[in-house]
């Protein structure tokens, strides 16, 4: 990717190609008067209310992320200032898979989704969308306690371990979530898309690490809440966008309960409001409690349960012996003796080998083309490991180039063949190839023989962590995981062509405050031919009021949206509250000195 733009941002520049991968243009231009005056909207109501709720940085930080309330974002100005504070911003098509999202956090860089919510979904949208994300998560990043937490979450995540569930529900998600937002879609498809997202998210079965770590990032992330059970604060992004759910949050009869490690064991609907939200005392509290889930994982605690992780998964994961090498392959099979210890692993199809997340030179997927597999464990009757044998060491044994060489393991696995190369790093022996090569299980079960080629014996004692996708994940290519369902790209009617230019009319008399005479005809052909609007004659109500110039259609116009109010309820707090901001302006972000 040559011409791969990393808007002059130090952190996006550092993310990898694998990463990468996800990255659309913004297309500014695409965003319509409408888009823009949705974006104002949110914005003004945000400020309008969390100015009260939202946890100190937020305001400010809207300032300090490169947001303003009169226009939604362009990513360089968002890198230009994210920048400032060690972060960066690139957009993204829809939702990503979540190891992938998970890990643009570790490298501190913000992931936005590049489209903004339609007018009919103003208040709430399942989808990822550019108010979400840059409103919601930006602001708050500039906390250096918080974005310590937000980065070390997504080098937790990105080791998760998933299910081979998981993938089918990210599919499920995003597939419905493309679907609400696209226009015109038959609503037999919308329910159909529901009903297979119900069925796959009502028989996961056991949840994974993934999916564990899934709900400690919605109940902090993107639904938190900080300070005490009785007065809280919102930090997280899901609320600070969501025009509804950040007002109604606060309602007594939604529970707020203490953030510990117990709240991994609460599920969440993202269709739905919450029926409770969780309250941490600060943000090192959250700090704990990841580290405390991360203690259980698979990268942490490795052994026989942490490969079994790997082979339900059924995706490419990574075992790592305790010499340092690391395998990297779809994990099949795993042998276990009597007391849990791991005695062979074995991938199929493409694996690879490393060290310290570099691949091995000659041991790409490419060579290892039909899997891999190997003993693990001691040598029979041998109390030094064999990782920690040095050259003279396994001479000893009998075990030098051009040798042939007999092993015998603990687990009764025996390997035997000519000796071709030793690989030794950081002073252990992590790998030991031979030609000629017989291995075979104690009950005489065949596992490699001479004509399948040359025989690369892994080395080490153990299987001390087990973690989510490839060592060397650029030279492993793991670019294989973009959806290809892409978000509907909308195309617009001449009726609805018009109406943009009505709405950049009157944003254009606003911003100029020349052509007030033009806004009862704007307003006449708005009643007239665009009955289903709301915000364009709301937009002309605001001038109206701020510059006192015309009362009588002033009047017509709050009488018109009064009514609209009362008799089209889904229009009834939308329109209030746009009344409220209009009698209590919020142009005005109070400009702080760094």
């Amino acid at each position: 990717m040559s011409d791969f733009n990393d808007f002059n941002n130090e952190q996006v520049a550092k993310l990898p190609r694998h990463l990468r991968q996800f990255i659309v243009e913004q297309n500014y231009e695409k965003y319509t008067p409408i888009d823009q005056a949705v974006w104002r909207y949110v914005m003004r109501q945000n400020y309008s209310y969390l100015k009260h709720v939202a946890y100190y940085p937020y305001i400010k930080g809207l300032q300090r992320a490169g947001l303003s309330i009169e226009y939604i974002p362009d990513l360089q100005t968002m890198n230009d200032n994210l920048g400032k504070i060690g972060w960066g911003a690139v957009t993204v098509d829809g939702f990503i898979p979540p190891a992938a999202f998970m890990e643009y956090q570790a490298y501190r860089v913000l992931v936005i989704a590049a489209d903004i919510r339609q007018i009919n979904h103003i208040e709430y949208t399942p989808a990822p969308d550019i108010i979400h994300e840059s409103a919601g998560h930006a602001p708050i990043i500039a906390d250096t306690d918080y974005n310590n937490y937000l980065s070390y979450f997504g080098s937790i995540g990105a080791k998760a371990m998933f299910s081979s569930k998981d993938f089918e529900l990210y599919e499920a998600i995003r597939k419905l979530s493309i679907l609400k937002e696209a226009s015109n879609v038959d609503e037999a498809e919308i329910a159909k898309a529901e009903k297979e997202l119900k069925f796959i998210s009502e028989n996961m079965g056991e949840p994974s690490e993934m999916a564990l770590l899934g709900r400690l990032h919605w109940w902090t992330v993107e639904y938190g809440l900080i300070g005490t059970l009785e007065n809280p604060k919102i930090y997280g992004a899901g609320l600070l966008s969501s025009i509804g759910e950040s007002a109604t949050c606060m309602d007594p009869k939604i529970k707020k309960l203490w953030y510990d490690i117990n709240t991994v064991n609460y599920s969440y609907d993202i269709t739905q409001e919450q029926p409770q939200l969780f309250v941490t005392p600060t943000f090192q509290n959250l700090i704990d409690v990841l580290e405390a889930f991360a203690n259980t994982m698979a990268f942490r605690r490795g052994g026989a349960e942490s490969v079994l992780k790997a082979i339900e998964c059924k995706n490419p994961s990574t075992a790592v012996y305790s010499s340092g090498l690391q395998v990297t392959g779809i994990f099949t099979d795993v042998g276990i003796s009597k007391n849990d210890e791991v005695t062979f692993i074995k991938t199929t199809g493409q694996s690879a080998l490393a060290f310290d997340n570099k691949e091995l030179p000659g041991h790409s997927k490419h060579y290892h083309k039909d899997g891999f597999s190997s003993p693990v464990g001691k040598l029979k009757n041998i109390d030094k490991v064999l990782e920690d044998h040095n050259l003279d060491d396994l001479s000893n044994l009998g075990v030098h180039i051009g040798s042939t060489s007999q092993l015998t393991f603990e687990s009764g696995i025996e390997v035997n063949g000519t000796v071709k190369e030793i690989i030794r790093k950081n002073d252990k022996t992590i790998l030991i190839a031979f030609e000629q090569c017989t291995v075979k299980e104690a009950n005489g079960n065949i596992l490699f023989q001479p004509e399948w080629g040359n025989y690369d014996m892994a080395v080490g004692e153990k299987i001390i962590s087990v973690f989510n996708g490839a060592a060397d994940k650029d030279a492993y290519e793991e670019l294989t995981h973009v959806s290809d369902q892409l978000t509907h790209k909308v195309i617009y009617d001449d009726a609805t062509k018009r109406l943009h230019e009505l709405y950049q009319q009157v944003r254009d008399i606003r911003e100029s405050g020349e052509g007030q005479e033009n806004l009862e005809s704007i307003f006449s052909e708005l009643k007239t031919n665009y009955r289903h609007d709301w915000l364009c004659a709301l937009q002309i109500l605001e001038i109206l009021h701020h510059t006192a110039t015309d009362p009588s259609l002033e009047s017509e116009i709050r009488i018109y949206l009064e009514m609209k109010a009362a008799n089209e309820k889904e229009f009834t707090k939308l329109i209030n509250d746009g009344f409220h901001v209009i009698a209590n302006p919020v142009t005005q972000l109070i400009i702080v000195e760094d």
